[in-house]
């Protein structure tokens, strides 16, 4: 079992990542997170970036926003702007399974 498969296993169950963690699990340096938060593409945090926690689903976005700057060379600001797209149209398929369509 390596670290990476650690952070992942905590985070499913929903604990909160540290600001290091977040960016080990999404293998980038801490200060791209630092960079996305800054420019608003995480929930506002408070405090100092020390503080931070991320949740599973902070995860899950942050990952998603560093797969499409990679693979479409995109800006941060369009990653998550798609990355708000993707996520309201997982909401909705969710919302349709639930009424059972």
């Amino acid at each position: 079992m390596t670290e990476h498969d650690i952070v992942i296993g905590i985070a499913l169950e929903e604990a909160c990542l540290s600001l290091e963690q977040l960016a080990a699990a999404c293998a980038v340096e801490p200060q791209w997170v630092v960079r996305h938060v800054e420019e608003g593409s995480f929930p506002p945090m408070q405090g100092h970036a020390s503080e931070w926690r991320f949740t599973s689903a902070s995860l899950t976005r942050a990952r998603r926003i560093r797969e499409i700057e990679r693979a479409f060379d995109a800006v941060p600001e369009l990653a998550a702007l798609v990355a708000d797209m993707l996520e309201e149209m997982d909401e909705l398929r969710a919302q349709a399974r639930r009424r059972g369509r």
